[in-house]
């Protein structure tokens, strides 16, 4: 697998050109399409259920809201509740600070091996990777997580990694890679679910029995008790979480919400949003250590990693109120063409757009270009569980990248800057208008340059009338 430098991908373009090449290969898009078209359609029937969703979306919205305006003390409140219940809390302030201390606790149990419950958090931070350069292998275990590790591939989606892979490929990377990370394929695999998901089962059962250090991210923190919350569909998580001796759980501050009556809300968003369920199949949460169940040692360590940076802005912070349903990512027209990889980035779509450049910044030119992979058709806020407007947050990245002046923005600036004097100074632009509009027979009907030929290769530039507006006014007002 790529390795991750602060989550971006080693070698990734920006996504223009990136989209560019995804776009061309017919296989992933058709597996994109039927993907993304089957979950957000069951998801609408799910959601069509409930008479109330428009205020359980508002309540998760205002949560969230309440809830990072006062941050700092619901996390201090977290840490007392998981201390007293015989966890141990740690704090890192970025991703390098994450993975130490993660390395330095599979270090102190003396064990080479962990199992993982699919993370984000972790993904974030590239802690896979950091772990095997010190000499510890972490398996994953969540279905598509383990499609995208063998097949020594990238996550392409965030509920569903594997999206852009397709049953046959599935079968293939199954018979060719297994044996080499653990019990081999069955002879003979097929390319049928059933068959696949048992390939899956036996191959990760022999490491749950073996594993004594388990990794995990969680959807939810209860401040309230300390309790940590991991949903999922498929019960690997829950093995993860039950099996090991120890649990290290790395997750991002913004997971926290104040108390249980909070939770119950999002419980109910969840699921409808990301897996179309009514609730999910495996719901876990554990609460420190217990005396002969599950782990004996459980170890929190609270991420930052850019997100404080991110509160700060009165506009982007609402990036942090996300469940990560995915929701946003199967209604996007651009991700369903360009697919997950072409983000750069663990967190793809609309999302990922405004959340990646927040968490990394803007100096690279791939997440410089993340603010501009959209339509702004505003599909993304229709779907989202807690009312992101990812378009303003779009919009207001894209200021901030164009005042950075990054490359393709040093001309745009010059020229808005110049736009801003003719329109302070009435007669300039008057003698413009004028100017104008009596050259108007010359003007061309496309626009130069190739990049501006591709957006009006279908679109004829506006004719400009034969007199300037203010000069049909004072004549007509006469």
């Amino acid at each position: 697998m790529n390795e991750t430098s602060g989550g971006t991908f080693v070698g990734m373009p920006a996504f223009p050109e990136a989209a560019r090449a995804a776009v061309g290969d017919a296989t992933l898009r058709a597996n994109l399409r039927h993907a993304t078209h089957t979950i957000r359609d069951k998801r609408a029937r799910a959601v069509a259920e409930l008479d109330d969703w428009a205020e359980l979306r508002q309540a998760g919205k205002e949560i969230k809201d309440r809830t990072l305006r006062h941050l700092d003390e619901h996390l201090l409140r977290l840490e007392e509740a998981v201390t007293a219940a015989g966890g141990t809390v740690h704090w890192a302030a970025d991703a390098a600070e994450a993975n130490r201390i993660v390395t330095a606790l599979v270090r102190e149990t003396g064990e080479t091996e962990v199992v993982k419950v699919k993370s984000m958090a972790t993904q974030e931070i590239g802690l896979n990777e950091h772990l095997e350069a010190e000499g510890i292998a972490a398996y994953e275990t969540d279905l598509a997580e383990l499609i995208v590790q063998l097949g020594d591939d990238r996550p392409s989606h965030i509920l569903v990694p594997a999206i852009h892979r397709n049953r046959g490929e599935i079968r293939d990377i199954f018979r060719e890679k297994m044996g080499r990370w653990g019990r081999p394929a069955p002879e003979g695999l097929s390319d049928t679910p059933a068959e696949l998901a048992e390939a899956a089962r036996l191959h990760l059962r022999e490491k749950f029995l073996r594993a004594k250090v388990g990794i995990s991210g969680a959807n939810f923190m209860v401040a309230e008790t300390g309790t940590l919350v991991v949903v999922e569909s498929e019960g690997n998580g829950r093995m993860c979480l039950t099996l090991p001796e120890t649990l290290i759980s790395v997750v991002g501050v913004e997971k926290v919400v104040p108390t249980w009556r909070d939770l119950e809300v999002f419980l109910q968003t969840l699921p409808r949003s990301s897996t179309a369920e009514r609730m999910n199949p495996y719901t876990s949460m554990w609460t420190g250590t217990s005396d002969g169940d599950g782990p004996s040692a459980f170890h929190l360590v609270l991420l930052d990693n850019g997100r404080t940076d991110a509160l700060a802005d009165e506009v982007g912070r609402q990036a942090l109120r996300c469940i990560r349903c995915s929701a946003c990512l199967n209604v996007c027209p651009v991700y369903e063409r360009a697919g997950g990889h072409a983000y750069g980035s663990v967190y793809p779509g609309p999302i990922g757009a405004i959340l990646t450049p927040q968490l990394r910044g803007t100096v690279s030119e791939v997440d410089a270009s993340l603010p501009y992979a959209s339509s702004l058709c505003g599909a993304c806020y229709e779907v989202c569980p807690v009312a992101i407007d990812i378009p303003e947050v779009l919009v207001h990245l894209r200021e901030r990248v164009a005042a950075e002046g990054g490359k393709g923005h040093r001309l745009e600036r010059a020229a808005i800057k110049a736009s801003s004097w003719v329109l302070d100074h009435p007669t300039a632009l008057a003698a413009g208008e004028r100017i104008a509009s009596a050259t108007r027979a010359l003007h061309p009907k496309r626009l130069p340059g190739p990049g501006a030929r591709q957006w009006s290769e279908h679109r004829n530039l506006p004719e400009l009338p034969a007199e300037p507006f203010r000069d049909w006014w004072k004549k007509n007002r006469r």
